[in-house]
C-alpha cells in the first residue's frame, strides 16, 4: 500500500493529465493502441491508490475534446477501451464505496458509453467514497464557452440580472459544477503545460509534471506526488508574514 510521509498534507481533489500512451507503445515498437491498453492498469493504480491515501476527487483527463481529430481507427478503439473500463470496473467502484461522474460533451459521445456512463453515475450516486471523475470529450475552452451561452440566454429571458453573475454563479454553470477545484493537477510524460484542461478550476492549484509515460504510472507515483504537494506553501495570493 501507498503510503505519505507524516509531514504531507492531502489534498482534497486531485486532477491527472494522462499522457505519454502513445510514446511509451512507440519506444518499444509497439502500435499506439497497445500503449492505450496499458494506461488502463495505470488508472486502475491511480483509483486505487487515490482511494487508499484518503482523496476525496479523483479526476482523469481521458479524451479531450480535440482528441476527436485523431486517426478514426485510434479514436474508435480508445472508445472500445472505455466501453470495456465501464463494464468491468462499475461493480467494483461501487463494491469500494466509490462515486462515478462524467464530464464533457457527452452529446459526441456513442449512444451506449452514454448510457454506460450514466448508468455508472446513477448506480453509485448514493456512495460516500472518493469521486472518480472522468474528463471525456472535454474541453475547457468549450465548457466555459458554453457557460457563457446558458448565462446569456438567462439574461436575455430577464431569469437573472447580469450584474448578478459572479464567479460562483458562472461555476455553477460549468459542467463540473459541484465538484471543488483541483488542489494538485499532475501530468505526466514531462510535457510541460495544461492543454486546454480545467482552465477555470485550475486557478490555484499546485502543479507537478512527471517524466514518466502514463502507462508507468503507479500508486508510489501517486503517493509521492501527495508528498510533494504537502511541502508546498498555498498562498492564494496572499502573503505569510514571514517574509
Amino acid at each position: 500500500m501507498s503510503t505519505l510521509s507524516e509531514s504531507a498534507k492531502l489534498p482534497r481533489h486531485v486532477a491527472i493529465i494522462m499522457d505519454g500512451n502513445g510514446r511509451w507503445a512507440g519506444a518499444r515498437g509497439l502500435l499506439r493502441i497497445e500503449g492505450h491498453r496499458r494506461g488502463v492498469n495505470a488508472v486502475r493504480e491511480a483509483v486505487e491508490g487515490a482511494a487508499e491515501l484518503g482523496v476525496e476527487y479523483l479526476t482523469l483527463f481521458g479524451f479531450s475534446s480535440e482528441n476527436w481529430r485523431r486517426p478514426m481507427d485510434e479514436v474508435g478503439e480508445l472508445m472500445n477501451l472505455l466501453r470495456r473500463y465501464l463494464k468491468s470496473e462499475l461493480a467494483e467502484l461501487h463494491a469500494k464505496g466509490l462515486r462515478f461522474r462524467i464530464v464533457g460533451d457527452r452529446s459526441r459521445l456513442d449512444d451506449d458509453i452514454v448510457r454506460l456512463a450514466e448508468d455508472a453515475e446513477e448506480t453509485t450516486a448514493g456512495n460516500d467514497g472518493m469521486m472518480l471523475v472522468l474528463a471525456l470529450s472535454y474541453g475547457a475552452r468549450q465548457d466555459i464557452a458554453a457557460a457563457a451561452r446558458k448565462l446569456a440566454k438567462s439574461a436575455a429571458l430577464g431569469l437573472i440580472r447580469p450584474e448578478a453573475i459572479d464567479e460562483d454563479v458562472f461555476a455553477a454553470h460549468l459542467d463540473t459544477s459541484g465538484i471543488p477545484d483541483p488542489d494538485l493537477i499532475i501530468r505526466t510524460s514531462g510535457e510541460n503545460r495544461i492543454s486546454n484542461f480545467l482552465l477555470w478550476e485550475c486557478a490555484y492549484s499546485e502543479f507537478l509534471f512527471i517524466e514518466k509515460f502514463w502507462p508507468e504510472f503507479n500508486r508510489q507515483d501517486l503517493a509521492e506526488a501527495i508528498t510533494e504537494f504537502g511541502r508546498r506553501e498555498r498562498r492564494y495570493g496572499a502573503t505569510t508574514g514571514t517574509r
